[in-house]
């Protein structure tokens, strides 16, 4: 069982020179308690993501870190030149020494699209052709581009470490997208209730198994607030604290722009906890919700959104620390003593 970290970089209540150098720490952190992957969010001009340019944080990321695996979930595909993409994510990789993991969308909030200029119409065109250009370009060295007097076909001057590519992800909502997703090789994650997941993970197995018999599957991730503490009333009440200044984050575009969010959660914490999305408590109740969860869903990948809101440093530190040396802790020792 492997644990990973999901971040939409909010803002909170930090001045933002603050914010970067604590979430840095954090990440850290990460590292140290034994998580697999972290990642990132990108979103614009709104407090939700304050990784407008996932390479740039993630740059740093690499530095501040050396096992913890990356990457962005996802790069909003239709915003990016093809070939600028395709080289920032052949630095990451090199710079990392092959610790980059990549995924591509066509963003969650139209809205935030069309500040480049971009119909939202023509984004799904656009994600699918990009993919195509960035996978062919990592998987043969090359690319073909306009130059005077027509098309080349000319070498990556920075490959990737990893061969063919870093390894792929995608944000999961509806069964039909697990299964073209299967049928790539991707990772999956899921940030829905289990009654939305299921299906998407059922299908993602069922395609995985058709097509690649009985290679080992992939992560199937499971995304959720977690806040762990001590005592679970206070836990509880920190939790609804930092929850409502992420949704604050969450809708503001949405709100200010007067349209709607692909992607809907409830304002309060007891709303997303109660339809499984989110826990606060004990490390003993943590290991047993997040146990049911994975059973529920399918899942084989926990992804625990632990920083977020107005949850200071300390307070997602002890979170974190407490997550990973009790709570993981238990469910590795539950995985050993199950029957074979």
């Amino acid at each position: 069982m492997d644990f990973g970290v999901f971040d939409h970089l909010d803002l909170g209540d930090r001045p933002h020179a603050q914010f970067y150098r604590e979430r840095l720490e954090i990440i850290e952190a990460y590292e140290r308690a034994g998580f697999a992957s972290y990642h990132v969010a990108e979103h614009h001009l709104t407090p939700l993501g304050m990784a407008p340019s996932p390479s740039v944080f993630l740059a740093a990321v690499a530095q501040r870190t050396q096992r913890l695996r990356f990457g962005p979930m996802v790069y909003v595909s239709p915003l990016y030149h093809p070939l600028r993409l395709l080289e920032e994510i052949c630095m990451l990789d090199q710079m990392s020494g092959g610790r980059l993991e990549i995924a591509f969308g066509r963003g969650a909030l139209p809205a935030e699209v069309r500040f480049f200029d971009v119909d939202p119409a023509q984004t799904e065109k656009m994600h699918q052709e990009m993919l195509g250009f960035i996978l062919e370009g990592l998987s043969e060295g090359a690319v073909t581009v306009t130059a005077e007097g027509g098309k080349r076909r000319l070498p990556l001057a920075i490959p990737p470490l990893q061969k063919p590519y870093p390894p792929l992800w995608y944000g999961v909502h509806s069964p039909e997208a697990a299964e073209r997703v299967a049928r790539r090789g991707m990772n999956v994650v899921g940030l829905d209730t289990v009654a939305e997941l299921r299906p998407c993970f059922e299908r993602f197995r069922a395609v995985w198994r058709e097509t690649r018999g009985e290679a080992p599957l992939p992560r199937i991730g499971l995304g959720r607030f977690i806040v762990v503490g001590k005592n679970a009333s206070e836990t509880r009440a920190l939790a609804r604290r930092a929850y409502r200044r992420w949704h604050e984050s969450f809708t503001y575009l949405s709100s200010l722009m007067g349209v709607g969010h692909r992607h809907s959660r409830p304002p309060e914490f007891d709303a997303i906890a109660e339809d499984g999305r989110a826990f606060a408590g004990t490390p003993e109740d943590a290991a047993e919700y997040v146990t049911r969860q994975l059973a529920e869903s399918g899942a084989n990948y926990f992804v625990g959104q632990f920083a977020f809101g107005n949850l200071s440093l300390e307070e997602t530190l002890r979170s974190i620390a407490l997550f990973s040396e009790e709570v993981m802790a238990m469910l590795k020792r539950a995985a050993r003593l199950a029957p074979a």
